[in-house]
């Protein structure tokens, strides 16, 4: 694990993380670290606590408790549009874009958190899907699409740390293939990236560390280089 080394050159810093929803305590002291410009996955079964953990990253549970450092500054008592405003992007699991509207109109809504949000221009080469669709109201978009539209507004923001959950859920290969360059771009581009993922086979390929969590806890950590030798161990974790 990361706690014994330096960590002046993370983006974010989550230590002893408990969080609850009422009365369910469902995260047991999460710990992990991602250096800027890393991207790293939270793996595990479902209702493991991967998703809740990105959620208590931004203040979206119930009750939480222990540290979370965002660039060097603790957020643990921050409200949640304080926590964006550090640079923080999310993209929930059920995409949460506005299906009324167009795709340009979803485009040009969401509040610059910083001055280096994508240009249209910028989105429109990354996803040229979201160019051919921009007239399309969201209704009408393929679940590729949304969840490109939905990646898309928080790189508006200007968010430099990305939490992204679940982005391959129910799409196609050649969606998924697509995403999956995306990430990667993004990833050299020096945006920080916390991948939560069922399709194993999708953030393997990608990530610099995997942290697998299991009852609201961090039970093991692989780096991309120990991976092939790793594989039993995972797929025990993950029942693959």
């Amino acid at each position: 694990m990361l706690n014994s080394q330096d960590h002046s050159g993370e983006m974010l810093r989550v230590s002893g993380l408990h969080a609850f929803y009422g009365e369910s305590h469902i995260l047991h002291g999460i710990d992990f670290g991602v250096r800027r410009g890393e991207l790293i996955t939270l793996l595990g079964r479902n209702g493991a606590g991967r998703s809740t953990t990105l959620k208590a990253i931004l203040g979206l549970t119930g009750q939480r408790a222990g540290s979370i450092m965002v660039n060097g500054r603790e957020v643990i008592s921050m409200a949640t549009h304080k926590i964006a405003h550090l640079g923080v992007g999310w993209c929930p699991e059920e995409r949460a874009i506005f299906s009324s509207l167009n795709v340009e109109e979803n485009l040009n809504l969401p509040p610059k958190v910083r001055s280096d949000g994508m240009s249209l221009e910028e989105i429109y080469t990354l996803f040229p899907n979201l160019w051919e669709r921009r007239k399309s109201q969201g209704t009408r978009l393929s679940g590729g699409e949304q969840q490109m539209l939905a990646m898309a507004r928080i790189l508006r923001t200007g968010a430099r740390l990305l939490l992204l959950d679940e982005i391959t859920e129910g799409l196609a290969p050649v969606i998924v293939k697509k995403l999956g360059e995306t990430v990667e771009l993004l990833k050299e581009r020096g945006y920080t990236i916390v991948l939560v993922e069922q399709n194993f086979h999708f953030a393997a390929g990608i990530a610099d560390r995997h942290y697998v969590i299991e009852h609201g806890q961090v039970v093991d950590s692989v780096s991309a280089d120990e991976l092939s030798a790793s594989a039993g161990r995972l797929n025990h974790y993950l029942g693959v």
